[in-house]
């Protein structure tokens, strides 16, 4: 089983512990304050109050067994910024992932090492503009380097049309990777009932008017999409 330690339990902290241990990831959950440690200790393997810039203290836990710590420090960088460097230099733990508060603090973890780094403030500014700025896009992911994956409600101009007809490819330089379909039926009972279901796209499938299409491309390509 993945083990995952997460360093600081503040509102951004506590969530990804909560997430964690809800998707059944072992998780240690780390911070210096007893309150917070007791808030989350019947919900997580190990939770534990500890200086986590104390090497000692750490490897007392174990936390040098984990495959990936997450510093979610908040409000004191400098601590922050040395949990890093323990747990990456010294713990030799194989991913670390840092919240940053700040571009600066987020290039100083990228120059010590981190794996990974997140700025949650101006990654969930960007989700707003991008789902304000498109009225049927319902959830993307980030794939690096310029593109991203997208589940976009179906656009008025596509319903009713097949996919050879809307020819997404040459039109807009994306791809269709699924459609996830939802079907209202009636039972016997006279209830309605939903069902949902993943498939993959043939060249005549038709859009229907509940279909969500997952769509991956360029992100100046997805853009270009209907916001209609």
């Amino acid at each position: 089983m993945r083990r995952v330690a997460v360093v600081g339990l503040g509102r951004f902290g506590m969530a990804v512990v909560e997430q964690l241990a809800a998707s059944g990831v072992q998780v240690i959950a780390i911070d210096s304050d007893r309150e917070l440690v007791d808030e989350v200790k019947d919900r997580v393997d190990i939770a534990v109050a500890l200086d986590s810039t104390d090497e000692r203290a750490l490897r007392s836990q174990e936390i040098h067994k984990a495959d990936v710590l997450i510093v979610a420090i908040g409000e004191n960088f400098e601590a922050a910024l040395l949990t890093a460097v323990i747990a990456k230099k010294e713990l030799k733990i194989p991913r670390v992932i840092c919240r940053a508060g700040t571009s600066m603090h987020a290039e100083i973890f990228r120059q010590i090492g981190a794996d990974e780094v997140i700025q949650p403030e101006s990654e969930t500014g960007r989700q707003l503009a991008r789902k304000l700025a498109n009225p049927f896009l319902e959830d993307f992911i980030d794939l690096g380097e310029g593109f991203t994956l997208i589940e976009l409600h179906a656009p008025s101009g596509f319903r009713g049309k097949t996919l050879r007809d809307l020819n997404l490819r040459v039109k807009y330089g994306v791809n269709l990777v699924a459609i996830r379909r939802t079907t209202r039926t009636k039972g016997k009972d006279g209830l309605e009932q939903t069902r949902e279901s993943l498939a993959v796209p043939q060249p005549e499938e038709i859009i229907q008017s509940e279909d969500t299409l997952l769509l991956i491309g360029a992100n100046e390509n997805l853009a270009r999409l209907p916001k209609e």
